[in-house]
């Protein structure tokens, strides 16, 4: 059993060493246990480091390409050289690695395909309250997309089984960690989560440049998230509300024009509007079928991948 250890990095020569330095050898169940880096286009000695710390292997970008590309450039390079389980961690050393061992052993122990490691986040001194805010948000966000009970969705720290890395698939430029949990809800993946213990800040957060654009970016994601995963509901509740609308003012317009002796005259407006919102919410109830079967063709096309990729380690 081999377990590699990937780490996505980008200008982390300050910190990288620490966390390299804090990452074992020797895990329990394990021949064999490897480290990788993603350099995503690092222009400082993020490379340099890593190879005195005695990185076994470095995936390079030429440019950056974000972090939810470098996740899944990582997992393709882990599953190249024969890894059973992969743990994704950060380059900060935010994620104490002495937890790696609890954080397999639901995989090894065959009752997990993905764990995900549960920061006390309301123990963490230097998140701030909007960002504590955010994360229980996005976090009840993907448990209502994905139908599982993941507490700490947005968390880094995790770990796959073989078989759970080549069936996830990324779309999102910013992060990954909101896809790759609903995408292991919607394909019937077993995933779980253990309590995990944080070190101490290192660095400000990459991902939150600042409190509004986290906030903007946020609401994005979640946004996409729905969109992608749940179109038929997205769409639907959205057109099913602008039609129950319309239909309502419409109904006002009729009691008006049979109980009022000057008939529709001054409630014209009032017909106008009905008829354009139930136009829209009978328009966005189509485009909910029609997204619906555009996310039926993405899941085959998953599937496919996933597929290829097992023939492929077949044939090797």
């Amino acid at each position: 059993m081999k377990l590699i250890i990937q780490i996505p990095c980008f200008n982390e020569a300050e910190t990288l060493g620490i966390a390299l330095a804090a990452l074992p050898r020797e895990v329990p169940g394990f021949d064999k246990v490897e480290w990788l880096i993603i350099d995503d286009g690092s222009s400082d000695k993020t490379v340099e480091v890593a190879l005195a710390h005695g990185v076994d292997h470095v995936v390079r970008h030429t440019r950056n390409q974000g972090l939810a590309r470098g996740f899944m450039n990582g997992l393709r390079a882990c599953l190249e050289q024969g890894a059973d389980v992969i743990v994704n961690t950060d380059a900060d050393n935010q994620y104490n690695a002495d937890d790696i061992p609890q954080l397999t052993r639901p995989i090894l122990d065959g009752k997990a395909d993905i764990v995900v490691g549960a920061r006390p986040i309301e123990a963490i001194e230097h998140f701030s309250p909007v960002k504590k805010l955010l994360q229980k948000l996005g976090s009840w966000v993907v448990r209502v997309a994905s139908k599982t009970d993941i507490p700490d969705a947005p968390s880094g720290f995790r770990a796959m089984s073989r078989s759970a890395a080549r069936r996830l698939t990324v779309f999102s430029d910013y992060t990954y960690t909101l896809e790759t949990i609903i995408q292991a809800g919607q394909k019937n993946m077993a995933i779980t989560s253990v309590p995990i213990r944080v070190n101490g800040d290192l660095r400000p957060s990459r991902l939150v440049k600042s409190i509004s654009s986290y906030i903007r970016r946020s609401i994005v994601t979640i946004v996409r998230v729905f969109v992608i995963y749940r179109p038929f509901r997205f769409f639907g509740s959205i057109g099913l509300t602008l039609f129950a609308i319309g239909f309502a003012i419409g109904l006002r317009f009729l009691y008006k024009w049979f109980t009022t002796e000057a008939g529709y005259d001054g409630h014209i407006q009032s017909l106008i509007l009905a008829s354009s919102l139930l136009i829209i919410g009978f328009h966005t109830i189509l485009i909910a079928f029609v997204t619906d079967l555009l996310s039926a063709n993405r899941k085959l096309l998953e599937e496919i991948r996933t597929m290829t990729l097992e023939n492929r380690d077949l044939g090797k």
